[in-house]
């Protein structure tokens, strides 16, 4: 898991140590296992949210781990044309590289740690794959998606496209630099990730190298969230058993405890975490496919705006390749 890293994290900001006086560390609710499934051409990920009630997300939607799959020659996959409205997607790749294109002209390419954030909006068309050159030779692929509410008063913000390059991103070390965290959106003891966000959140992915321990200071009044993405260990001040694939809901407090097992698979060398949270938005939420708006009623009306083609054409220059489908599955 290459993302961004540094050969001395002790030569970076360190993380501020809990108050043991004022700061309650977070109780972990439950632990799930993400399912797996098949997504956009058939690439596979994780639904890393599945099983869990979505007040618990709140204000986060859906999220995907994207592999981890080593694909031989001619065997990368992507996502064809499709719709979106009312949320933003987050697109975090870690191992191999991601091309996007939108109707409204955002777009690029990502990989080794690079983020692309899109706010969908009153509506848009995108479409992410595979580099020619990567489906040509295969490699590995790796990466998440997440979905990001938007609350009713931004449901119809303009579209917009966020390039957030891995050499951006904030990098923090553990007291005792047994942790990298990188924060790619929100703050973070004062640090702050160059994400710009509608809905106040932070993300961070951090590395926990074997036996060491990680505790980070987290807003009360966001939610809190850590899902294990490689390696092992536990979850929360308890110590809760959490393994690749699994997501801890945590409970209220100020800081966020994860651990890493002294001994973690050779291939992966330590345990890598997507640490999430933000404020709940609290109102009603009506998801249907790739539409994620407060009524059914508003589902319906994005429907009906995608069929007359009001959220957007496909660029002339993308037209004569794989036309848009409004997909009911969740997007990667």
């Amino acid at each position: 898991m290459p993302a961004v890293t540094v050969e001395n994290p002790l030569a970076l900001p360190r993380v501020p140590s809990p108050n043991p006086l004022t700061d309650t560390d977070r109780p972990v609710v439950s632990v799930t296992t993400a399912p797996r499934a098949l997504e956009g051409e058939g690439f596979p990920v994780r639904r890393a949210f599945a099983g869990v009630d979505l007040r618990a997300l709140d204000p986060f939607i859906h999220m995907d781990q994207m592999g981890e799959v080593d694909y031989g020659a001619g065997e990368p996959k992507g996502t064809p044309w499709h719709p979106h409205r009312g949320f933003e997607t987050v697109t975090y790749m870690i191992d191999g590289e991601m091309a996007h294109s939108d109707s409204h002209g955002g777009g690029g390419l990502i990989g080794g740690g690079d983020t692309q954030w899109m706010t969908a909006g009153s509506g848009i068309l995108h479409i992410e794959t595979p580099p020619e050159y990567l489906v040509a030779s295969g490699g590995l692929f790796h990466g998440l998606q997440l979905w990001v509410n938007l609350p009713r008063a931004q449901k119809f913000a303009a579209p917009r496209y966020q390039d957030i390059t891995a050499g951006k991103v904030a990098l923090l070390s553990s007291a005792d630099g047994g942790a990298l965290v990188r924060v790619i959106a929100g703050e973070v003891g004062g640090h702050a990730g160059p994400g710009s966000t509608y809905t106040p959140i932070t993300l961070v992915h951090a590395t926990v190298s074997p036996g060491a321990s990680l505790t980070l200071p987290w807003r009360p009044d966001f939610n809190a969230l850590v899902y294990v993405l490689a390696g092992s260990g536990t979850a929360g001040a308890e110590r809760r058993p959490i393994e690749a694939g699994q997501l801890a809901v945590y409970g209220q407090g100020d800081t966020i405890t994860v651990a890493a097992d002294a001994r973690q698979d050779s291939r992966t060398g330590g345990m890598e975490v997507f640490i999430l949270g933000g404020q709940p938005i609290r109102e009603p939420v009506v998801a249907y496919g790739p539409f994620v708006m407060n009524t059914k009623a508003e589902i319906m009306t994005a429907m009906e705006d995608y069929q007359a083609g009001r959220l957007g054409s496909i660029p002339a220059a993308h037209a004569d390749v794989r036309g848009a489908t409004p997909s009911t599955d969740g997007d990667a």
